[in-house]
This record gives structure tokens, sequence and C-alpha cells, in this order.
């Protein structure tokens, strides 16, 4: 029996072989995690053997639960954007709020769009309209990149069905529509508090045009082109409504599950079937296809759903050994050597909850990549949630809410929004990294809110 505190140092040395292998080595994070389980199962008394199918049968678990409404997600997204839904979308919400309104308008656009689509296809669609409103309105470039970011990086991180707060419901063990939910409550709280204090941030002075600008850049003015183009194409594009449809269908599907678990003693089938993740995800995209077809036509559907899988593959990959990795420390019983560092019982929560939020945040500095993060901390406190005197989702959310903290120059959207938009890597710091950290303060004080209002 290997004692508390060794099992705590064998997290911490398998924590270190992660970031070593993704930082050091460039290695690919599901190689890095899945050695860092060997470690941890072999070190932490399972036994060779015992590890090797501990690991098979988490990795395995977690794609039963989410690998398929992924993979049905990345489609969808795709569709939506070769279809030119999202570009309706797009325009539609910020055609909504008046000139004043108009950096809240990009940053829910960006919002809803990171729903079912990731956060750089969200961006490049995005930023040509915000570009363009910028220019009418006489704001600088870091209004508009800085809202568009806190838009659509909060989505990416507290709604379904996105990976990690997918993930999220199956590794804390509860249900995906309270996820759904309270995702979306907290994600839109966050978004209208977030763009408040980053505009005002901006409004005291800290924004250098000459430091912060790539003035040897014309991405700008290339994509100003670009969007008057595609706007005198008259190019047909859906309906609002049409648009919207794959985005509604499975967070009505997914909510009429929750609905009929809480109304009645036994749900019915009907509710039942409608909300599992699978058969949500499904209709959504589904109902994407059929949005599709008239505007890409029969003949592209595979060419969509191609290019859409290669982006699914590298997640669905991190996402299982994320799955292995939680069942290893599982099996050892390091839950409850954490649980004794913490104390247990309601008194426990706030200490919990930093904890998530501490993991979270150093596996997004170190090593940059937000769905690393997210899902390496919640496999870690998902061990402990039993015994904190909350309800998991609060926990799940304060580990995401890390894993979203500080995006830098190791992030992949770090440099999509900085070259995107034209800027300097100290303006990508003034605008990506400020408004992804204020976002993910503002998600967690949120979740702490709710952890110690909202128990259980």
């Amino acid at each position: 029996m290997v004692s508390p505190a060794l099992l705590i140092l064998h997290l911490v040395i398998a924590i270190a072989i992660i970031l070593v292998c993704i930082i050091v080595l460039k290695l690919n994070a599901s190689i890095g995690m899945v050695i860092a389980c060997l470690y941890m199962g072999v070190m932490g008394g399972l036994g060779v053997m015992d590890t090797v199918s501990t690991i098979s049968s988490g990795f395995g678990n977690m794609m039963t639960g989410i690998g398929l409404p992924i993979g049905f997600g990345v489609i969808l997204g795709q569709l939506l954007n070769d279809s030119g839904a999202a570009g309706v979308i797009a325009d539609k919400i910020v055609s909504a709020f008046p000139e004043k309104r108009a950096m809240w308008a990009i940053s829910l656009a960006g919002f809803v769009l990171s729903i079912p689509v990731f956060f750089d296809v969200t961006f490049v669609i995005l930023i040509p309209i915000g570009i363009t409103i910028a220019a009418k309105i006489n704001k600088k470039m870091c209004y508009v990149t800085g809202c568009l970011t806190i838009g659509a990086t909060t989505a990416h991180c507290v709604v379904p069905p996105t990976p990690n707060p997918l993930a999220a419901a199956d590794i804390f063990g509860f249900d995906l529509g309270i996820m759904m939910g309270v995702g979306l409550v907290v994600g839109l709280i966050t978004v209208l508090i977030s763009d408040f204090v980053f505009i005002k941030i901006h409004d005291k002075g800290i924004w250098n045009e000459e430091k912060d600008v790539n003035h040897s850049s014309n991405v700008v003015t290339e994509l100003l082109e670009s969007a008057k183009r595609d706007a005198n194409a008259n190019r047909p594009r859906p309906s609002f409504a049409m648009s919207l449809l794959p985005i509604i269908i499975p967070i009505v599907c997914i909510l009429a599950g929750t609905a009929g678990n809480a109304l009645f003693d036994e749900s019915p089938v009907l509710c039942k079937f409608l909300g599992e993740k699978v058969i949500a995800m499904l209709l959504g995209t589904l109902g994407a296809y059929l949005v599709s077809l008239k505007y890409i036509g029969r003949a592209n559907f595979e060419k969509s759903a191609g290019e859409a899988l290669k982006s699914a593959g590298v997640v669905l990959l991190i996402t299982g050994a994320g799955g292995s990795f939680s069942s290893v420390i599982a099996a050892t019983g390091i839950g409850d050597s954490i649980v004794s560092l913490l104390s247990t019982g309601t008194s426990s929560v706030v200490p919990a909850m930093f904890l998530c939020y501490l993991i979270g945040m150093i596996f997004r500095v170190a090593q940059g990549s937000g769905t690393v993060a997210g899902m390496t901390s919640m496999t870690i406190m998902a061990t402990v949630a039993p015994a904190i005197g909350c309800h998991p989702v609060w926990l799940a959310l304060a580990c995401l809410s890390g894993g979203n903290s500080i995006g830098h120059v190791n992030d992949s959207g770090f440099w999509v929004a900085t070259n995107m938009s034209g800027l300097t890597v100290t303006g990508g710091l003034k605008t990506y990294t400020l408004g992804s950290f204020i976002s993910s303060v503002c998600i967690f004080v949120l979740a702490l809110i709710g952890a110690l209002v909202i128990p259980l």
C-alpha cells in the first residue's frame, strides 16, 4: 500500500512528465498522458498489467460517452461554416445592436458561433466584420480582438458540445443538461461582465498604436477587401432561423432530457432518448446537413465532413487519453489523499475550487492548449469531487476556467488572433491574453459563488 504522501508526490511527477513530453520533447499531449499513466499506475501500486488494462478501459469508457458527440459536433460546425450559415448568424447578431454597443455584439456573436464551431474558425469568420465595424465607429483594433476573444473562448470553455464541457459531465458524473444550462447562463454573464471590464481597461490608455500594431502587415486591409468582395458576390445563404436550427436542436434535446428527469419520477422514454448526447448531436448534425444541402450541394458533404474530422482526430485522442489518466489516478486511490489535505465537507469547497483553477492555469501557461489544461485538471479533481460539499458542475467550471486562463505565445489561438488582427506580440498579449484571462476569472468567481450559494 502506497502512503498518501507518496501518492501525491507521484501525481506531481506524473504531471511533470506530461509537461516535459509536450514542451521539451514536442510529443502529442495524448502520448505524454499515456506515459504519465504508466508511471502513475506502476508507482501507485496497480502493477504493470493492471495499469495497462486501466489505461485501455479508461480510454474506451471516455470514447463511449463522448466520442461520437464530439465528431458530430465538429461536422456540424464545419457545415455551418461552409454553407454560410455561420456568417448569417454573425451578421444578424451584430446588426441587432446599436453602434455604441457594437463590441458587445461582436463578442456575443463570437459566443454563439463558438458553441458548435472551433475558436480559430469563429475568429476567421468574425474578424472581417469586426474590422469593418471598428473602422465605421472609429474604434481601435484592440477592442475588436479582445471582445471577440472573450466571446469565443468563453463559449468554447463552458458550453457543450465543445469537447471540454462535453467531457465534464462524463468525468464528474452529472447530467449533461446541467452543464448546458449552467454553462449558457454563466457564459452569457461572463461575456457581458468581461467585455465591460476589458473595455474599461483599454479606455484607460494601455494601448500603444505604434508598438502594438504590426504596421508592416496588410492583413487588415486584405480582410476588409475580402469582406467587400463577399458582400458584393451576393452568395446565396440560408435564413437566420434556418442557420440557428442546427445549434438549437441539440440544446433543446439535451435540456428535454434534463427536464424529464426533473419533472417526472420516471423520465418519459422520449425525453431519455432525446437527452442522450449521441442522439442530440446526431439530430443537430442532420439539421446542419439539411440546412447546407441547397448551399453546398450533396456532392460536397463528404468533403466538409472530411475537413472537419482532420481537427477532430487530435481532440478525440487527447480526450480519450484524459479518460485513461482519470481512470488510473482514480484506481490508485489518490482522491482520498487529496481530500485529506483539503479537509472534508462544505469547508473544503473554497480550497478545492482554487486547486481546480490553479491546476488548470498551470497546464495552460506551461503548454498552451486549453483542451489539455481543462481535461487534465478535471481528471485529477474528479477523484475528490464526491467528498466536496458542492455540486460537481462548479468544480468542473473551476477546472475549465483555469484551463482558459492565460493563453500566450505557446497557444495556437494566440497567433490566430494576433496575426488575423494585424497585431504585434505585445498587442496580442493586451488583447487575446488579457481578454481570455478576464473571462476565466469571471467564470471562476461565478462558479465559486454558485458552489457556496447552491451547494448541492
